[in-house]
């Protein structure tokens, strides 16, 4: 088993955990979303009823996929699309590039998907000298960093304005003091040829519609409308969990989706996309391409007990909700899907064995399932794969070594008095002071167990 990905995770977030300016942006940020949410919340009836119907959709779409996916690819093939099916990561860039190599496409637009970002598509069309512009502000600013997207629905959620404001003066000579619109309004000038120029547009879709054939965006920029209008060729990929039955449950997902992510009724620009124009039709790419993404989803579905982790409308309200995300941030956990949304299916994504560790990055609280629209079970999801990680005997021997000691000495009382307080300090001190932390001293246990303590009391008494 590699532990190189494990011992970065954690060396990474100690030094996240002290740096008190991550600290007092994220805590800034993640409050005013707390605030927006809590009323966006406050306007349903019955937000429990919902979620449970939201869980009960997710959960027939799971136990059907197999007939529901070839659905919905009969139906936009008939509006004049085209599906792709690719298995991973390498199938999904090669067949982009086939279609980018076919009209001899220099410069792709994008806007914000976490799949593209799953497939490291920036980094694979720059190798292939392909300019990809992201359009969507947050993204814009983390693509000039060359950073990774910080979280699922808040890119830049990690830099407060004085930082965006530093990084828009170095790069384009903004004042600055700039204040917010004055950079956004930048970046729009920015942005606003290279749509015209692009020959490609590449979104992602937050939900795929089986009745329909169609593919439904959310947004709050309008910069995937201009994505999917300008470019003559349209390429979105998506993750075959994304599927919903018809097109009526977008009345239920699209506001669940955004209560719970920005707190609005419905974000700003809601697009539902069917295929190239039609005949007659002004707007719109003259090719469009669906690209389904499995990449280790359907390792995911075939966990019974796991695969509710794939009913996850990327809300994002868990992230907000963690209390280890908002101590170590998103950066630190190395994966496209951070948090606990993250921990529970990463592992199943990208391998037990290496990514075993972030199903222990948990308190356990339960405020992630807690807040959950559409009610997956994250803290149970943790526990089992902690369990699949025992059971494949993924753990190192110095931790089996030292559980099977603990049970032995736990279970007879005699072990428990007759190693006293000098010995269990001396063995806490020698082989749990680097896993207590450097920043922490570990708690001295008293000279006797509770039980001599007990004993000693009641003799007294008589």
């Amino acid at each position: 088993m590699s532990t190189k990905t494990a011992s970065d995770f954690i060396q990474a977030s100690e030094t996240k955990a002290f740096d008190l300016h991550h600290r007092k942006v994220i805590n800034h940020n993640i409050d005013k979303y707390d605030s927006a949410v809590s009323i966006g919340l406050n306007r349903w009836n019955s937000l429990e009823n919902a979620k449970r119907k939201a869980h009960s959709i997710k959960w027939r779409v799971m136990e059907n996929l197999d007939k529901l996916l070839p659905e919905f690819e009969a139906n936009f093939q008939k509006n004049g699309g085209k599906v792709i099916w690719a298995n991973d990561i390498k199938e999904a860039q090669e067949e982009i590039l086939t279609i980018l190599k076919r009209v001899n496409a220099k410069s792709v637009v994008k806007s914000k998907s976490m799949v593209t970002e799953e497939i490291e598509l920036n980094q694979f069309l720059k190798d292939n000298h392909v300019t990809s512009i992201e359009t969507d502000l947050g993204e814009y600013i983390v693509q000039l960093l060359g950073q990774k997207p910080y979280h699922i629905v808040t890119p830049a959620m990690h830099l407060s304005l004085a930082d965006i404001a530093k990084l828009f003066n170095e790069r384009f000579g903004t004042p600055l003091e700039a204040t917010a619109e004055q950079l956004t309004l930048k970046a729009r000038d920015l942005l606003r040829n290279e749509y015209l120029k692009a020959d490609v547009g590449i979104t992602g879709a937050n939900f795929l519609i089986t009745d329909t054939g169609s593919i439904a965006i959310t947004e709050n920029e309008g910069n995937a409308r201009l994505s999917t209008t300008f470019p003559k060729i349209h390429i979105a990929i998506v993750g075959i969990e994304k599927l919903i039955p018809s097109l009526n449950d977008l009345d239920l997902y699209w506001p669940l989706l955004a209560n719970h992510g920005t707190g609005q009724n419905l974000t700003v620009y809601n697009s539902i996309i069917s295929g190239p124009k039609k005949e007659g039709e002004i707007d719109g790419p003259e090719e469009m391409y669906v690209i389904l993404l499995d990449n280790g989803r359907t390792d995911l579905l075939a966990q019974k007990e796991q695969r509710q982790g794939l009913y996850c409308i990327r809300c994002g309200a868990c992230l907000n909700a963690c209390p280890i995300y908002k101590n170590i941030g998103g950066h630190t956990y190395g994966t496209t899907y951070s948090g606990p949304i993250g921990s529970i299916i990463t592992p199943h994504m990208k391998g037990l064995s290496d990514f075993k560790h972030l199903s222990y990055a948990s308190s356990l609280c339960g405020k992630c399932t807690e807040v959950c629209p559409v009610k997956i079970d994250i803290q149970k999801m943790l526990l089992l794969n902690r369990r699949d990680a025992v059971k494949e005997d993924l753990s190192p021997a110095f931790e089996k070594w030292g559980w099977q000691a603990f049970t032995k000495i736990i279970v007879k009382r005699k072990w428990m008095d007759f190693l006293g307080g000098k010995v269990k300090n001396y063995l806490l001190g020698k082989f749990f002071k680097k896993s207590w932390g450097a920043k922490r001293v570990l708690p001295p246990l008293t000279q006797e167990s509770f039980n001599k303590q007990w004993k000693t009391q009641e003799k007294e008494k008589l």
